[in-house]
């Protein structure tokens, strides 16, 4: 699976898309994984099969609740703004 940061994925949306049609792309914040882009056909693929999508969230709930203590209390108190300012600040 491809990884780019949240600031990688603003900058080169159009890269994103195009990835995303070959296969998952994680998009991590701050080093850790906030969100996934798939393909129409692959989240078609989700939708499809609940069970399959089903032991997919458990999997991900699971890898939630185990590294959640890794999350400082002030961090996961963070607005989007919050994170994204400096980032736009030293561009």
């Amino acid at each position: 699976m491809v990884k780019m940061t949240s600031a990688e994925a603003q900058n080169q949306f159009g890269k994103l898309l195009d990835t995303a049609q070959r296969e998952p792309v994680a998009i991590t914040r701050h080093g850790r994984t906030a969100d996934f882009v798939v393909s129409p056909q692959d989240m078609q693929k989700l939708l499809d099969s609940p069970k399959e999508a089903n032991e997919a969230l458990d999997d991900f709930l699971a890898w939630r609740k185990k590294t959640r203590h890794m999350i400082k209390p002030a961090a996961a108190e963070l607005t989007d703004e919050e994170i994204n300012r400096p980032v736009h600040e030293l561009r």
